[in-house]
């Protein structure tokens, strides 16, 4: 099992735009792994590559009992939206009411560098929605209304965790991908 210290809030790389994935080799691979097992171990329904400090276009889920990933997605969204309770194991213990698009098609790649293609609604479209948004330095309380927000940030500053520094990774295998801290 290779389960690796998540990034909280505050650190830079979460704000930080991911490089799209160029090499679908072992290290990847290896990447998808510690993803896959990290957010079942927290657990989480996603992690993003950024979560881990690695900055590449990469996203594991766990919805409705599937396990699975997408390098480099690109989102087509339904124009229904709904609220919903949203968390982020970034901001671990707050949850707060987000508005998200209730279907999404999402296209990348497999590990492998086979194209796939991922469509959901509801908890699946959020999560989907979610660790994208990780992939271009957004985290959900950006996309709460401004009383939301404020209510956030007040109790992302009250958590014990806030302030906390990024864990030190030595002999990282994800070092390689130049961005990891």
């Amino acid at each position: 099992m290779a389960v690796k210290p998540i990034r909280l809030f505050g650190d830079p790389v979460l704000r930080t735009p991911a490089d799209p994935v160029k090499d679908f080799d072992k290290e990847l691979r290896a990447l998808v792994k510690d993803l896959s097992d990290t957010m079942l171990e927290a657990p989480g329904v996603g992690l993003a590559a950024p979560q881990l400090g690695v900055g590449l276009r990469v996203f594991t889920y766990y919805v409705d009992d599937v396990l699975g990933h997408v390098v480099n997605p690109t989102l087509k969204l339904s124009d229904d939206e709904e609220e919903g309770d949203e968390g982020c194991l970034s901001l671990p213990g707050l949850v707060f009411q987000a508005k998200r698009a209730v279907g999404v098609v999402a296209k990348g790649f497999n590990m492998y560098g086979e194209p796939i293609v991922v469509e959901g609604t509801h908890l699946m479209a959020r999560c989907v929605q979610h660790e994208t948004d990780h992939l271009d330095g957004i985290i959900f309380v950006d996309r709460l209304d401004a009383e939301q927000r404020k209510a956030a940030m007040k109790a992302i500053r009250e958590a014990e965790w806030f302030g906390e520094p990024a864990p030190i990774v030595k002999d990282s295998p994800h070092a390689m991908f130049g961005k990891a801290l």
